[in-house]
């Protein structure tokens, strides 16, 4: 029996059977996988579910594909941290009484583009076709390329230590079986790699591939009912800033980050020194700077030096990434899934490259270039 009568678990947390490049399935198809292996994780069945969220998809479809007839939906989709504010939306509206059972799903044919989706160019009318498509600022290489050079300029960060970043999470990624690339690179790879926005390189980009995840939530109260171990939803958090880059507040830090980050922290009473693990969603090698120093984990400007000294790789005391990352394990396009998978992993004992004694994880998300994040904090005790 929890301590909160509030607090929440994943009860079933589950990747679709393959990742990577799969041409047979839809995007529709990604989500329906995912959430299979996601409920017999948990012990169920659709008929057993009264809630569903998910992003790339109508959840209306997915709960028709899967037989569901939910008394609770939503289908909130700001990206790549969607799934984070999943987690949050649920844990309120079970908390609610508007529903007892959650699944949340997600899949993208990235690779395959097999009845993909996806966002649309910006027009005319709209404020970033205004303001940014003119001057040839389109979608993240671009995007991402004006904070990261005014964050370098500011601090006197290099080039080569942002190629660490790669560099270190491939060395969590050849660890694990299901990741994408598993190969050692130096930071001489790195930087000799395609050019393809300066500062990036390719080896700095996310993965392209095709996969999707489901969790199932519930209250804490019913996790002794399940077959596997629940993880604990602790805390919460989110926030947006704006949609276009050019009018972030300050290019050297994201408000987005901070607010998100904070809220969780507070709702989960927990300390930085509590984490025995984090998940900072990298779709460009940079985020895990700005994400260590937004939490609060690194004062700014000190994150790069923090990972240069080996703190976040295999055997260094705040492990991240630990899957490989968007740079290495997959990258389907909306990343956050994948890092809560990892997270609820690492808490679960279970995970490719288990870091010892996790009982607190960290998953921290963004959307929409630095518009919007989402973090969740898992645990192995209730809140």
């Amino acid at each position: 029996m929890s301590r909160n009568r509030n607090s929440i678990a994943v009860v079933g947390a589950a990747e679709t059977t393959n990742l990577g490049v799969i041409p047979e399935l839809t995007e529709l198809g990604l989500h329906a996988d995912a959430a299979l292996n996601a409920l017999a994780d948990a012990g169920l069945r659709p008929s057993d579910i009264d809630g569903v969220a998910c992003a790339g998809e109508s959840p209306v479809i997915l709960s028709h594909y899967l037989g569901i007839v939910p008394k609770w939906i939503d289908g909130t989709s700001i990206g790549g941290c969607s799934f984070m504010l999943h987690v949050r939306h649920a844990m309120a509206a079970i908390n609610a009484g508007l529903c007892t059972t959650v699944l949340i799903t997600h899949g993208e044919s990235g690779k395959s583009r097999v009845a993909a989706g996806g966002p649309p160019v910006p027009q005319p009318s709209q404020l970033e076709g205004q303001f940014e498509r003119p001057f040839g600022t389109v979608w993240a290489p671009t995007m991402f390329t004006i904070p990261l050079l005014r964050y370098m300029k500011t601090y006197g960060i290099t080039e080569e230590q942002v190629a660490t970043i790669p560099v270190i999470q491939r060395e969590w990624a050849a660890r694990n079986p299901r990741a994408t690339l598993k190969d050692p690179i130096t930071v001489a790879d790195v930087l000799n790699s395609k050019m393809i926005a300066y500062p990036f390189r390719l080896l700095m980009c996310c993965l392209v591939t095709d996969g999707g995840g489901a969790l199932v939530l519930t209250k804490a109260d019913r996790a002794k009912d399940f077959p596997r171990k629940p993880v604990y939803v602790m805390g919460t958090g989110e926030s947006t800033e704006s949609y276009m880059v050019s009018q972030m507040a300050d290019y050297n830090s994201s408000r987005a980050f901070r607010m998100s980050g904070a809220a969780a922290f507070a709702e989960a009473g927990i300390t930085h020194a509590d984490v025995d693990h984090l998940m900072i969603y990298d779709a460009f090698a940079h985020l895990p700077l700005y994400g260590l120093e937004d939490l609060g984990f690194c004062k700014p400007g000190e994150a790069a030096a923090f990972i240069g000294e080996r703190n976040t790789a295999p055997g260094g005391r705040l492990p991240v990434n630990t899957n490989g990352g968007g740079l290495s394990y997959m990258h389907s396009g909306m990343y956050g899934m994948y890092a809560m998978q990892e997270s609820i992993r690492q808490v679960r004992g279970i995970a490719a490259a288990q870091v010892p004694g996790v009982k607190i994880s960290v998953a921290h998300g963004v959307g929409g270039w630095f518009s919007v994040a989402g973090t969740i904090v898992f645990g192995n005790e209730p809140a």
